[in-house]
């Protein structure tokens, strides 16, 4: 899921004795992997999931882990591992889909054939998490900034520079002086003047917004027209920050209870959103996605309340690229035209 691969990979090379599989990037193949062998209407997050899984057992891994949880997805560990089954792999599967509670991580540890390195657990985890934030932070000032680059795609050569040095960092302080190098870095990169500042947020499903090709990577897009972009989600937000969030949410007077997954998220953000003077807001979520389903009339309430346009996605496999970016296009330009 986007580059998150990166913090994994480099925490259970340095926790585990064990040959770790390093996980390929998501492309076409991986979709076309997945969906060939899952439901027809089950959703799209299901279908990336399973065809890197079916890339890994080709890569020759033979024991997966499954995160995840808090909508439907919290029950296709036992679908998922069955489809394998049947291809005729032979692996071992895990299940910390509940949220990987100590218990499940004790029995992890005592049951399957993982070599930990005891002596360096604590340290590296320390690290990985550092890495995810500190990720996260740069995304979030890419996002906001990359509009705004003189040179196209100067933004993302940086962050593809300080990924492979992360991965190579050998402490915490080492870690931080690369954050701090690559940043400066970025706020150094020539700009160019946007008559018109235009800024949207995006919303949504969390599998949809963090895996670019599950988008038809639309922040770039967004970006590359000169537009200033706001995402909450992130793992950040999802492991540090959502559950002290909650209560708060429920203040907002358009709800009061809580709905799964993303979507009280959602309807919050969207009226943060508006109050900020966001100038439009594009709601992205994969098909049959049940809790953004509900989600959506309520969401559209609150943006009209506000006069803020909203753009509703549903990604699928059969999305047309084409259909796609029309309607990209054509947002943008009514963004525009409004703020004429």
């Amino acid at each position: 899921m986007g580059s998150y691969g990166v913090p994994i990979y480099y925490l259970l090379t340095h926790i585990l004795k064990n040959d770790i599989v390093k996980p390929r990037e998501i492309s076409s193949y991986t979709l076309e992997l997945g969906s060939k062998y899952s439901p027809d209407f089950v959703c799209t997050p299901f279908k990336y999931t399973l065809g890197t899984m079916l890339e890994s057992l080709e890569e020759g891994a033979d024991f997966l882990i499954q995160l995840g949880g808090g909508c439907r997805y919290g029950y296709y560990h036992e679908l998922q591992e069955q489809i394998l089954k049947d291809l005729g792999y032979q692996f071992t599967m895990v299940n910390l889909i509940s949220g990987g509670n100590r218990i499940s991580i004790k029995k992890l540890l005592k049951e399957y054939p993982l070599e930990i390195r005891k002596k360096n657990l604590v340290r590296y985890l320390l690290i990985t998490k550092k890495m995810v934030i500190y990720m996260d932070k740069i995304d979030a000032y890419i996002r906001k900034n990359r509009c705004y680059e003189k040179e196209i795609g100067a933004f993302n050569k940086l962050r593809d520079e300080m990924l492979t040095e992360f991965s190579n960092c050998k402490s915490y302080m080492h870690l931080r002086r690369v954050y701090r190098k690559y940043l400066k870095k970025m706020k150094n990169i020539p700009r160019r003047d946007v008559n018109k500042k235009i800024k949207v947020g995006i919303i949504g499903e969390l599998y949809t917004l963090m895996e670019p090709k599950a988008n038809e990577e639309i922040e770039q897009l967004l970006n590359e027209r000169g537009i200033e972009l706001k995402r909450y989600t992130n793992v950040t937000y999802l492991l540090f920050q959502k559950r002290k969030s909650v209560k708060k949410y429920l203040k907002n007077f358009f709800i009061k209870y809580r709905m799964g997954a993303d979507a009280l998220d959602n309807i919050h953000h969207t009226k943060e959103l508006c109050e900020k003077g966001y100038d439009g807001i594009i709601h992205m979520k994969s098909s049959f996605c049940t809790p953004e389903i509900g989600a959506m009339p309520i969401i559209e309430s609150v943006a009209q309340e506000y006069n803020v346009p909203v753009l509703f996605f549903s990604m699928d496999t059969h999305t047309s690229e084409t259909g796609f970016l029309t309607r990209i296009e054509a947002f943008c330009d009514m963004l525009e035209m409004r703020k004429s």
